[in-house]
């Protein structure tokens, strides 16, 4: 929920030292496995990327006599700990140091309380509790030295303490979790989360927090609302701190704008725009409502943090295609939803990618955001939103292989190259149709497509030579009479069909299903006909809609300028295109159809229907999908 422990510390002397006359370093030789476990443990940790820390009771002064810096020295040599917490000590010494140094370089002293300036050179890191309860809570130790490490030390068992995590993230320093008392309260979860969110925030800008230049208090024009500034290269953070329980959502943060450089809320997850006001740029502060009742006790107060970054993540997305650029770096993760420890992001080398979104998280909806890094460091944040119940095209269209092509009965048809503006219309909206290349203006390259739709004869002579069989057998072929085609109908398009039984079909003739696109460009040419004719249609270009099913070629007269048949009128035609929205996946159909129904028109639309109109047909199943006027041609690239 927080990411993990940096540090372990065991501390086996509480509340046992003086029960007998073992001295503290005796008790931490008779733990399970004695130093030798330790060692082992600290081991373990560091693969993990942690470290153990070891304590040290100064006033230890009764018991068995060791001398402190000879005990504490062999303590080190036997279990390679990576630091001492050094209770009760509000400095550390050279003598410390070098019983600490002798044994192992970069032993980490690890002091107790708010460190005085005349201790701070002695030491690297601190422990702070009790303290800073009264606002703005400013720690005066990092405007001596921004480096010093300073750990809050949390006691989260006697009751919530979100102000604990929310003052350590506003001064840029870390937490120490105190849990020596038994119990885990019910709240845990929930406060470890929240911490879990300033801690990824502190971990991702470590270097800010510790080496940038830090100017505390800026003025900002709002009351019980506090900001510390961070200075570091490229990078400039802001860390928020408010009391007011009522929260707040307001452009009141000052900011001069960057070339090449933007503002994202890295607390929210929100790319900021900032707004010109009274002579000045400002971007909006956002800080959570929490109750009232909270005030004054330490579970009080809520946070923001601003960061302006330089733009180094380009993003783009069509449909669920996300493309992706960046400038830099290492690493990129791409998170659905916001950054959180419970999930595990898609991790990638930083470069430019094409990826299908709905092929790594599947049928998330919502933001999706994207983190640069290099070397662990966040270098840029970029987001995109899925609005819930877009249409997104999930599937692959097949990569075909020269030469492949089996017999074809039917001539293919050329199909020149040339540009083609895609426009679409289509019924009712129940269900969102896609807008994606809408409106674009597409170069499509030279391919063939079927003269005709796919006949009953055709597809006979594919289940004799493959025995294909579908797993989910009901409609399948359901106009056939035992597994044969009825009598004269060997040329009729071939019908209940599912978009799989049409996919097996184009696979063994080394062909495939067009894309939508491909249809429309092969059915309205360059010129975007409205029909396949010039003019006015009439019975003798295609079916009007009078019920009944047409052999293929029985209306010569109603052939575009390709030369394709069939197009409208026939049976509605199946392309290769899938699309996911919200809980429905359907695929689009083209042509309309010889059944035109009196009574439901506004679900479905039949007869013949303009070359740009589409249809979806949902995906619940192959039996649920297959019908009476649903059919299919074919296409190849060569």
């Amino acid at each position: 929920l927080y990411g993990g422990d940096d540090v372990i510390g065991i501390w086996p002397t509480w509340p046992s030292l003086g029960l007998d006359p073992r001295n503290q370093f005796d008790q931490f030789r008779d733990l399970p496995q004695g130093t030798y476990g330790l060692r082992k443990m600290g081991e373990q940790l560091r693969k993990q990327g942690s470290h153990l820390f070891l304590c040290y009771n100064p006033w230890d002064e009764s018991t068995r006599n060791e001398g402190h810096m000879a005990g504490l020295g062999q303590l080190i040599r036997e279990t390679m700990a990576d630091g001492v917490v050094l209770d009760t000590r509000g400095a550390s010494s050279k003598e410390l140091q070098d019983a600490a140094d002798n044994v192992k370089k970069g032993v980490v002293m690890y002091s107790e309380g708010m460190a005085v300036p005349a201790d701070m050179p002695g030491i690297v890191s601190g422990r702070v509790h009790n303290a800073l309860y009264y606002v703005p809570m400013l720690n005066l130790n990092k405007l001596v030295q921004p480096s010093f490490a300073i750990f809050r030390v949390a006691e989260l068992y006697k009751e919530p303490i979100q102000r604990e995590f929310a003052t350590s993230f506003f001064n840029g320093y870390g937490t120490e979790l105190n849990v020596f008392a038994p119990g885990q309260p019910d709240w845990v979860e929930d406060q470890y989360r929240y911490l879990g969110k300033t801690t990824r925030i502190l971990r991702e800008n470590s270097t800010v927090f510790t080496e940038g230049k830090l100017t505390p208090l800026i003025n900002i024009p709002m009351d019980s609302i506090w900001v510390n500034r961070w200075e570091q290269n490229c990078k400039t953070l802001y860390t928020v701190y408010s009391i007011r329980p009522q929260g707040l959502k307001s452009a009141c943060l000052p900011i001069v704008p960057n070339k090449g450089f933007h503002f994202v809320d890295l607390w929210h997850h929100k790319i900021l725009s900032p707004v010109e006001a009274n002579g000045k740029n400002w971007v909006e502060l956002e800080t959570d409502a929490f109750h009232e009742k909270w005030l004054g006790t330490n579970n009080e107060g809520a946070v923001d943090c601003i960061a302006e970054l330089p733009e180094l993540i380009q993003l783009q997305l069509r449909g669920d295609l996300l493309k992706v650029q960046c400038k830099g770096g290492d690493s990129l993760k791409i998170w659905a939803g916001d950054p959180d420890y419970s999930k595990i992001p898609l991790v990638l080398k930083s470069g430019q990618y094409e990826l299908k979104l709905s092929k790594f998280f599947g049928r998330f909806e919502g933001d999706f955001i994207v983190q640069l890094f290099g070397n662990g460091s966040l270098l840029d944040e970029n987001k995109v939103l899925i609005t819930p119940g877009t249409p997104r095209k999930i599937s692959e269209t097949p990569v075909l292989k020269p030469g492949n092509q089996t017999h074809w009965k039917h001539e293919l048809v050329t199909i020149p190259a040339g540009r083609f503006v895609f426009k679409e219309t289509h019924g009712d909206d129940f269900i969102p149709y896609p807008t994606e290349l809408v409106g674009d203006t597409l170069f499509m390259p030279s391919f063939k497509m079927g003269k005709y739709p796919v006949t009953n004869q055709q597809f006979r002579e594919f289940i004799l030579a493959t025995h294909y069989k579908p797993i989910d057998a009901q409609n399948f072929l359901k106009h056939w009479k035992e597994g044969k085609i009825p009598k004269g109908e060997e040329s009729y398009p071939v019908v209940y069909v599912s978009l799989s039984d049409a996919q097996a079909y184009a696979k063994w003739k080394g062909m495939r299903l067009p894309t939508e696109q491909e249809w429309q460009y092969a059915a309205q040419t360059e010129a975007l006909n409205t029909w396949p004719w010039q003019g006015e249609g009439d019975s003798t270009l295609c079916n009007q809609g009078n019920g009944k099913p047409d052999p293929v070629g029985a209306y010569p007269k109603g052939a575009n300028q390709n030369g394709l048949q069939d197009l409208v009128g026939s049976v509605w035609q199946l392309t290769n295109d899938e699309y996911q929205s919200g809980s429905y996946r359907y695929v689009h159909l083209k042509g309309g159809s010889y059944f035109k129904p009196s009574s439901s028109w506004w679900y479905v639309q039949g007869g013949p229907k303009e070359l740009n109109y589409r249809q979806f047909l949902l995906r619940v199943s192959d039996g649920f999908e297959r019908n009476a006027t649903v059919g299919f041609r074919l296409m190849s690239p060569w």
